[in-house]
């Protein structure tokens, strides 16, 4: 994900329809349907579950498993506005509003990802940076 904020960030500010944008474009788009697909075999450890693994952030990896597919149609019609918002919904729910929320959350995911042994080192260390 933190490739994909750097390259959406980048690709909001630069011109758009060059050969560059076109193909850093590709690659934000695999990066993120790919991202969409992984983060669906993560089990939900915070809030209500749904069938005992989805959880509301699992509503982000649904967004973009329906905007990517969607932005490069509209774009490949024609349709340039159509393709735009997409691309600011794709910005801004799953690389923003999901990024915030795993800072918010980060010590479960710490935990879920590194073991508890790390955690404690992260906790301690944790003051530094927040």
């Amino acid at each position: 994900m933190i490739p994909c904020f750097f390259i959406r960030t980048y690709l909001l500010v630069a011109k758009k329809g060059t050969l560059f944008h076109k193909s850093l474009g590709k690659v934000y788009m695999v990066l993120m349907f790919t991202t969409a697909i992984i983060t669906l075999f993560m089990p939900a450890y915070v809030g209500p579950q749904f069938l005992n693994h989805f959880g509301y952030i699992h509503l982000f990896s649904f967004l973009t498993l329906y905007s990517v597919p969607t932005a490069i149609i509209a774009i490949k019609k024609g349709q340039i506005k159509k393709h735009k918002i997409k691309m600011i919904l794709l910005y801004l729910g799953p690389i923003i509003i999901a990024g915030v929320l795993l800072l918010v959350l980060a010590d479960i995911y710490i935990i879920y990802f590194l073991g508890t042994k790390k955690a404690s080192f992260y906790n301690k260390m944790r003051p530094l940076f927040f």
